[in-house]
């Protein structure tokens, strides 16, 4: 490509950056503020783009028409964003990240499926904008009106905030609850009203950023998902409530895109190299190297330490014997489920999928709670071990047998690579460099057809004959599910786990009585691994195919699902988690198109009633009634003791 095409291709990513921008800037001041993950911000971005759709098209006939209709459409999405903040958001500012982060994928699932009820399922270009709907030539090449406006306005949009958070009474306080909220708390600041006003203006940013994309980007109910992983690049690389970080990254990776496009391809060494396949991964690859280097972003910098008094994670004990007997009880019930099958057809099936999902969670939850180490991308080692274990049975001829002993080592393997640089990182930062790893894995079996099928997948893995029943499948997935739970809760309650959870509870105090903490992270970061690439092993060959899908992000979203669903300080909370999960999934998507929006309305109701999980609530609430109970049985005593003495007169 020529000189003069590669400048017309950087300066067009300037139009790219400012859209990035206001995707991001709104994010990292909902994060700077309230410290909630808002995994639901990429929906008021989709939300801005439809209704700008549904505005423009009525009332932008002139250019004030347009703009105007452009403004309202983020001001009608700032009002949503008030409105969930106050009604639901505020109820959950006093739970764990992780189940508020669960709270927002719920909301998620809640505005897609209003979405495709009020726009419907097709795509929906809106109009241009008038007077801007032609080109001007630049180096011999046409660049596109309104790509120029857009150009400005990410720049104007950063004056505005600076001024506003410098120059204003507002600003001086976002600031200073950027910097420590509880301080300003105790000054008497009404936090409630200045976390509404700051998720309104996130809101409004976003909604900004999708409306002025209506022109160029045609609404479509992925938008969500798409602008939500995009916004977390920009924002963890800039640094986490960086205002400037964002802006900075934004144009970093709209400029490394172009370049990308612009170049095409390079050869290096007699080694061509796709520049213009890697826009897909670009991103992550960048930000996964920002993390290594500064684990806190470009412009970040460490997050302040709360004032709160730290929570007190309970202690794990092994099974009692009611509980054993009680596990014997439902493996007992499992081994029966082929039983069942002329009656039910669909059981085995829907079995083998519960069994593969409490595996996925179990292998998640061992690093999440016992460890906890925060993973946005687990799904990684299900993938890696579902594609290993279906490429040695295609492409070597192996047998099913040792396919499932190597598939799940492949995944092993990806999680010890993977985790040497992830366990040098904590809370959000951790989690967002395990995503990038996730995403890298998925672009390049997304890409690679030669060799992973890319989105068409990998076809014809098929169990061995003497499992090629369901019935003798299903019970191949109940044996190595429960062998493999066992040896997770074993590792547990072996030194090993004891480490483990030590370094999670006080890395200093850990480290000070010889425990060295980050290399036992590092191996439970790959035993998960192991354990999930198991998971994955059993997927494919009750599948008898795989698609990139089992590398998305949406499957990594599950395990956390179910992983907080249940319970992340209990042992069976993953278990309880994925068999809910799996259940609610599979019966709400069968019963009604707009399944998603149920089962966000489920998870929120049970995010809210039970904010420790299903199993967690059940034990607190076990806990109390048995301390109530044991209380009135002391009172009881002591009433017998007195009415003894009166009645035998002076003890004397």
């Amino acid at each position: 490509m020529s000189l003069s095409s590669l400048l017309i291709q950087m300066i067009s990513g300037l139009s790219e950056a400012s859209t990035l921008f206001l995707i991001s800037v709104g994010l990292s001041l909902i994060f700077g503020v309230t410290r909630i993950v808002n995994f639901a911000h990429g929906s008021f971005y989709m939300l801005g783009i439809y209704l700008s759709y549904t505005l423009v098209s009525r009332f932008g006939d002139t250019a004030s028409g347009f703009w105007l209709a452009t403004l309202l459409s983020a001001l009608t999405v700032a009002v949503i964003g008030a409105l969930i903040e106050m009604t639901v958001l505020r109820r959950i500012y006093h739970v764990p990240e992780l189940f508020q982060l669960l709270a927002t994928f719920a909301l998620v699932l809640v505005i897609s499926d209003a979405t495709l009820y009020l726009w419907g399922p097709e795509e929906l270009l809106g109009p241009r904008a008038p007077g801007l709907s032609g080109s001007i030539s630049l180096l011999g090449h046409r660049i596109p009106q309104y790509d120029l406006v857009l150009m400005a306005i990410g720049p104007l949009i950063l004056v505005g905030l600076y001024l506003m958070l410098n120059l204003t009474r507002w600003g001086t306080l976002i600031r200073a609850a950027t910097q420590d909220r509880e301080m300003v708390g105790a000054l008497g600041i009404n936090q409630h009203w200045l976390f509404t006003g700051v998720f309104a203006l996130g809101c409004f940013l976003a909604g900004l950023g999708g409306a002025l994309q209506g022109p160029r980007v045609p609404a479509n109910l992925l938008l969500d998902i798409e602008a939500i992983g995009t916004a977390f690049v920009i924002v963890v690389i800039g640094g986490m409530g960086s205002i400037t970080g964002a802006f900075v990254a934004s144009l970093l990776i709209a400029q490394i895109k172009a370049l990308c496009y612009g170049i095409g391809t390079l050869t290096f060494f007699d080694v061509v190299i796709p520049l213009n396949q890697m826009t897909l991964v670009i991103e992550f690859l960048v930000m996964a190297i920002v993390l290594v280097v500064r684990p806190w972003g470009l412009l970040g910098r460490a997050l302040p330490p709360s004032r709160q008094a730290p929570q007190s994670e309970p202690m794990l004990t092994p099974a009692s014997k009611g509980v054993r007997w009680f596990g014997a009880l439902i493996a007992l019930v499992l081994m029966m489920v082929p039983t069942f099958s002329e009656s039910f057809p669909y059981l085995i099936t829907l079995s083998v999928d519960m069994l593969i999902a409490v595996l996925f969670a179990a292998s998640l939850h061992f690093i999440m709670g016992p460890g906890g180490l925060h993973s946005f991308g687990h799904a990684a080692y299900f993938g890696l071990g579902a594609y290993g274990a279906g490429l040695l049975v295609l492409m070597l001829g192996l047998p099913m047998e040792l396919a499932m002993i190597l598939g799940p080592l492949v995944a092993a393997l990806g999680a010890l690579v993977f985790g040497w640089f992830s366990v040098r990182l904590s809370g959000v930062y951790l989690a967002m460099l395990t995503l990038a790893f996730a995403q890298i894995v998925w672009s390049v079996i997304y890409q690679w057809n030669g060799f992973t099928g890319g989105s068409n997948g990998l076809i014809g893995i098929w169990p061995s004959d003497w499992l090629a029943s369901p019935t003798a499948f299903y019970y191949l997935t109940l044996a190595s599910v429960i062998i493999s739970v066992l040896l997770l809760r074993f590792g547990l309650f072996a030194p090993f786990g004891f480490a483990l959870r030590a370094g999670r509870d006080s890395a200093l105090r850990a480290e000070a009585i010889g425990i060295n903490v980050k290399r036992i992270q590092w191996y439970a970061f790959t035993i998960a691994g192991l354990f999930g690439g198991v998971a994955g092993t059993l997927f494919a060959f009750s599948k008898g195919s795989i698609s990139p899908e089992v590398i998305s992000v949406s499957r990594s979203v599950d395990g956390l699902v179910m992983v907080l669903l249940g319970g992340i300080n209990t042992l069976s909370g993953p278990i309880a988690g994925a068999s809910i999960f799996t259940l609610l999934h599979d019966t709400v998507m069968r019963e009604t198109t707009y399944w998603r929006a149920v089962l966000g309305l489920a998870v929120l109701t049970l995010v809210i009633l039970f904010p420790t999980g299903i199993v967690g609530s059940a034990q607190a609430i076990g806990e109390r009634i048995k301390s109530h109970l044991l209380n009135r049985q002391r009172g009881g005593q002591l009433n017998g003791a007195g009415n003894a003495q009166q009645s035998g007169g002076d003890p004397r």
